[in-house]
């Protein structure tokens, strides 16, 4: 069985490159580059992971359609097990139009399609149980499985001995902390960016955010910060690890990427201040191509990186 789990959402990203401005309504503007890529939180991660040789499955769904064969094919490609990607009748798959700026900046258009029919009925239990790690990425785009049915699949997993880990994206309904608080007593590791758990809490200083967080019943807090890079928290422990500077092309995904690293380090025993320093690594690497996971490199390839920038990530 997979070493880790991810699941959640699964997307085909087409992204044009550089968009600095939107034609007339009515007009046709032309851009660089636009490209097919994977996308969704738990492919990125899932792709990042396996990249770096964790045995990985991915669950979710797609639909009967050609993003959903192009989906699948993919991270068969990366060497996922995709046994648990059911095939939805009714929603085509999730796709996201990308406008990738001259600065990297990146603006979304977003049809959630097969992600809202994720219930926990539909996900293969044993594939979830026989992991180590249950990885529950994009919280707040499954509103089928958001909330109460999430977390019903933490507390089941973890009664079966797996470490549940939890990561957010925007939640565009503003609901928040409404929608995750049942979640939160059964995350060991939840790792939202900054500004999605400033929004949760309500709260703006990272240590008052992450303990917040952990008085609701989360294990391990970790905060992708931007530019600051990241702030953990496990009890009375607390680590930060920056950014490893790179020449941004995109930094779609890079949030995905940072996931991945962590959790890579997590497989392997590492500390928290080790693990945070791969997910830095990894998501440094994510930036410099286009795409959420071209950019992504083995796990020898990813330290040889981190070697270079004064990081020693070597067992």
């Amino acid at each position: 069985m997979a070493d880790v789990a991810a699941l959640g959402i699964l997307v085909a990203d087409v992204l044009g490159r550089p968009v600095d401005g939107y034609p007339e309504r009515g007009k046709l503007q032309t851009v660089e580059e636009m490209t097919l890529h994977i996308g969704g939180c738990a492919a990125n991660t899932g792709v990042g992971l396996a990249r770096m040789g964790v045995d990985t499955a991915v669950l979710g769904k797609v639909g009967q359609d050609g993003f959903g064969d192009y989906v699948v094919h993919v991270l068969e490609e990366a060497g996922i097990d995709t046994r648990g990607i059911a095939r939805d009748d009714v929603k085509n798959t999730s796709a996201t139009m990308v406008m990738v700026g001259s600065d990297s900046e990146r603006t979304f258009i977003h049809y959630i399609g097969a992600n809202g029919r994720i219930t926990p009925e539909s996900l293969n239990t044993e594939i979830m149980h026989g992991a180590r790690f249950l990885h529950v990425a994009g919280c707040f785009l499954m509103p089928g499985f958001d909330g109460e049915p999430a977390a019903r699949v933490l507390r089941e997993a973890r009664a079966a001995g797996v470490t549940t880990c939890c990561d957010t994206a925007w939640d565009a309904s503003g609901k928040w902390l409404a929608t995750i608080e049942p979640m939160l007593p059964h995350i060991d590791y939840f790792l939202p960016s900054l500004e999605e758990a400033r929004e949760i809490t309500g709260l703006t200083e990272p240590a008052d955010v992450a303990r917040n967080l952990m008085d609701r019943g989360v294990g391990c807090v970790v905060l992708k910060a931007g530019s600051e890079g990241c702030y953990v928290w496990q009890g009375d422990t607390t680590a930060h690890a920056p950014i490893m500077p790179v020449e941004a092309v995109d930094a779609n995904g890079a949030g995905d990427a940072f996931c991945a690293g962590f959790i890579c380090g997590l497989t392997r025993g590492w500390d928290l201040e080790k693990s945070a320093l791969m997910g830095s690594a990894c998501g440094a690497l994510c930036v410099t191509a286009l795409g959420t996971t071209a950019g992504l490199r083995s796990f020898e390839e990813t330290v040889a990186f981190a070697r270079s920038k004064g990081v020693d990530l070597s067992d």
